[in-house]
């Protein structure tokens, strides 16, 4: 088992609001790609699987979208495309350009958003509902906002399994659209999939609050705990070690870029 799951629930929740912090300050092509390695790197470590082909193809054509964007309408004077359309091109003709600096925007911005989506499931598959609220209980969070955190974490996969329930009974009904219809066509199914997704969660919300209203839930300001999370020696080693890669991607982004060749600029 990877040390990662044996750490102190407080641990887990300092760091990732360092580097979710730290993800929206640096602002550098090749210090944010250094953040998204070393995230890969512990994520392999604690092996946690990368999503499947339908979710890396979803998150394609997002990062693409991103790209695309910011090469098109973001700033910067240096063009790779001017202009984009022709000026024989109707109505259009000698409009549009693709920039280099709002390509490198884009790639930016796509690595910030996989930092995130490499991060928060290494904190959430490696730490129990249960020690997540001991870890933010203990950080000074009053229980009542640790169990609403936790509620919405554990809703996700609810949501999922409901999701995929609804998928097969459309599926027994002859609808096909969600995997084998064109874009259009799966557009067009989505609301036979939300409605009823969102019925259920309502549904559900409603038996959470009547379970809750039948245990007099909030009544007490302070909770006992079973089992008290203890902070040991590999906790601030591994702290430390996360707060010295900040630091020292902090140091990399601000860093002059003549230093290396104007490498580190971009």
């Amino acid at each position: 088992m990877s040390l990662i799951y044996k750490l102190d629930p407080r641990t887990k929740l300092l760091v990732v609001l360092l580097f979710t912090s730290v993800v929206f300050f640096i602002n550098r092509l090749v210090v944010v790609f250094c953040l998204v390695l070393f995230l890969i790197i512990i994520r392999l470590m604690v092996k946690i699987p990368f999503h499947g082909i339908r979710q890396l193809k979803i998150l394609t054509l997002l990062a693409t979208f991103i790209i695309l964007m910011q090469t098109l309408f973001g700033p910067g004077e240096n063009y790779i495309i001017m202009p984009l359309f022709p000026a024989s091109f109707p109505v259009l003709g000698g409009m549009g350009s693709l920039k280099w600096e709002g390509f490198i925007l884009g790639l930016v911005a796509v690595c910030r958003l996989s930092a995130l989506m490499i991060l928060f499931p290494v904190f959430t598959e490696t730490t129990s509902a249960r020690q997540i609220v001991l870890g933010i209980c203990a950080l000074g969070i009053s229980y009542r906002s640790a169990f609403i955190i936790t509620t919405a974490f554990n809703l996700v996969p609810v949501f999922k399994e409901d999701a995929l329930v609804i998928i097969d009974a459309q599926k027994l009904r002859g609808m096909r659209s969600f995997e084998e219809g064109s874009f259009f066509a799966k557009l067009k199914a989505y609301p036979h999939l939300v409605l009823p997704l969102v019925l259920g969660a309502m549904r559900k919300a409603q038996l959470s609050s009547v379970a809750m209203d039948s245990r007099a839930f909030g009544v007490y300001r302070t909770r006992t705990w079973l089992d008290k999370p203890k902070m040991k020696y590999y906790d601030f080693f591994y702290i430390f070690g996360c707060l010295l890669f900040t630091v020292f991607l902090l140091i990399l982004n601000y860093m002059p870029g003549h230093i290396f060749g104007g490498f580190l600029s971009r």
